[in-house]
């Protein structure tokens, strides 16, 4: 047996072995969550209140629970083109200063019914309004196809686990 080689081999074993559990730590669930998006804190936090508003959590579970907010950033960065995103992005500024000229306080931060009504206005307005019903489209298909609205609401089964594949056929 070549001595050289099997040290060798033991060593990187060995390396391998002692970087693994601090390795694994790292690789936690909150990494699969996060996402680096385009959007900047701002606009992020702006986009989470616009799901917010649009579907809030009330008794049941709403848009943030359910993570629209990281959908709505992920499907926008990742599937629309990139003028479409520079056009969301510039309509929630536009989003965020008209709420705050009008009522003194930022959209994120304003109560439920101004943000409705900044929504009803944004909604209304001819500049704004295709990306808002954009942005409102996708909140709702966002939070329609979510894990739990699905399992819990609509009784999917992620993996059912019966199959009758033969079945008599009367002729």
């Amino acid at each position: 047996m070549n001595r050289r080689t099997a040290f060798k081999t033991l060593a990187l074993a060995t390396g391998t072995l002692i970087t693994l559990p601090p390795w694994m730590l790292s690789c936690g669930i909150t990494d699969k969550t996060t996402h680096l998006s385009s959007f900047s804190p701002e606009q992020q936090h702006t986009l989470a209140s616009v799901a917010d508003t649009i579907i809030p959590a009330g008794n049941a579970i709403g848009a943030l629970s359910v993570g629209v907010d990281k959908y709505l950033q992920k499907i926008f960065d990742d599937c629309y083109e990139k003028d479409v995103c520079d056009n969301i992005r510039n309509k929630l500024d536009t989003l965020e200063s008209h709420t705050e000229t009008s009522n003194g306080t930022r959209f994120s931060n304003a109560s439920q019914k101004i943000r409705e009504q900044a929504l009803l206005d944004f909604l209304i307005s001819e500049d704004t309004k295709e990306i808002a019903a954009l942005i409102k489209t996708e909140t709702i298909r966002g939070f329609s196809t979510s894990r739990e609205v699905m399992v819990d609401y609509h009784g999917y089964k992620v993996a059912p686990g019966h199959f009758y594949g033969s079945v008599k056929v009367n002729s």
